[in-house]
């Protein structure tokens, strides 16, 4: 405990070092008018005290680096130091200036940026005034003080307008991706519901045909009759079970859908509906037909559904095109269109996250996109080997 406690006090105190640290820009920076400053007091003969213009110009540029942070403080000390040493603007304070006034600009939001202005204006128009103010020492402080705060709040706005930009763009992404979600959910409840149908249909016929299989029984095969029994009460339980699982599912107010799920035996009328709505549509059907299992079915079914349903309503099309094709092992279904092709969104809609859940269930694969020359393409793969 005593290792992990000091641990933990060393990791903060050199958090806290590191958080004195200045950015390595604003370093670098600082050390160039360190420098220069160090030069003018060595070397320029305009210098009236090299000791005064050292001790006061290398700490002022120095406090640079810390710009960012304190922009204020160091504002004033540059300040300072520019009008002790520097009265006449020869020196390297006052490209100080410069810079600590478009950071006061960058920095700082109103008012706070508008002290930073008349921190650094007001003294330099002050100290021209003692020492005899000409016209251009006010263009001076407009290009050296005022021009670069203006800059720095131009630049701040933008930083900000870029900020709120991302944050908007990130906040509906959140939101987009969390209507997905719900959408998504929500077809996999509708998913569940339609499942939920078939396979109580598929309990319901073992239950009746384990009954009747019982009753046709010989009074002396009264082990064959008790194992039928217990067939025929799991069913019924699992049944039961089913009903409750519906009540979960359900929306309010619905109520058990009486009617069978529909396949592709029923395609035919699907597809009159759609040609009734105004859409011509043309079936082919390759290969050989084979039964499918009633959850596939219902899946293939609802895939050409959606598909021409898209044509229908989204796609602006004139003409639709549905084929099948049969292999050993899968199902291909295809639903094609001449509109105006896929939307920008790349998704189509809920109506396909449907599809590719459907198909997910299964272990197929589905594609959504561009028909080749015009309009858009739905393709989708279902597995059947498992299920014949």
């Amino acid at each position: 405990m005593e290792s992990l406690a000091a641990t933990a006090t060393a990791t903060a105190r050199r958090s806290r070092l590191t958080g004195l640290l200045p950015p390595l820009g604003d370093a670098l920076l600082a050390g160039v008018f360190v420098v220069g400053s160090l030069a003018e007091a060595l070397i320029s003969e305009t210098v009236r005290s090299p000791l005064l213009h050292g001790s006061l110009a290398v700490p002022a540029t120095a406090a640079l680096a810390w710009r960012r942070r304190y922009p204020l403080s160091v504002a004033a000390a540059v300040m300072a130091s520019n009008i002790a040493i520097n009265p006449e603007g020869q020196f390297s304070t006052l490209l100080a200036m410069v810079v600590v006034s478009f950071t006061l600009g960058a920095e700082l939001d109103p008012p706070r940026s508008w002290f930073g202005l008349a921190l650094v204006t007001v003294p330099f128009m002050t100290a021209m005034l003692l020492f005899g103010l000409e016209p251009s020492d006010v263009g001076a402080a407009v290009v050296f003080l005022a021009g670069p705060w203006a800059v720095g709040v131009t630049a701040r706005q933008r930083s900000a307008r870029t900020a709120e930009a991302i944050d908007r763009a990130a906040r509906l992404e959140r939101e987009r991706d969390a209507a997905n979600a719900a959408a998504a959910a929500q077809e996999r409840v509708r998913i569940a519901r339609e499942l939920h149908d078939i396979v109580s249909h598929s309990i319901s016929v073992v239950t009746i045909q384990t009954q009747m299989v019982r009753r046709r029984l010989r009074p002396e095969q009264t082990q064959e009759a008790q194992d039928l029994a217990a067939v025929e009460s799991t069913a019924r339980q699992a049944l039961a079970e089913m009903r409750r699982l519906f009540g979960v599912l359900r929306a309010d107010g619905e109520s058990p859908s009486l009617a069978p799920q529909p396949g592709l035996g029923e395609l035919h009328r699907l597809l009159e509906h759609v040609r009734v709505a105004g859409l011509p549509v043309d079936l082919n059907i390759t290969g050989e037909p084979i039964e499918l299992a009633p959850g596939v079915d219902l899946a293939a079914y609802r895939i050409v559904q959606e598909g021409l349903t898209n044509a229908l309503r989204h796609a602006c099309a004139g003409r639709a095109s549905v084929a099948l094709l049969y292999r050993p092992n899968a199902v291909e279904i295809t639903v094609e269109d001449n509109g105006v092709g896929p939307r920008q969104s790349g998704d189509g809609g809920h109506g396909l996250m449907g599809v590719r859940e459907r198909v997910a269930l299964y272990g197929g694969a589905v594609e959504f996109g561009p028909a080749p020359g015009r309009g858009s393409r739905l393709s989708a793969r279902l597995p059947v080997r498992e299920l014949r």
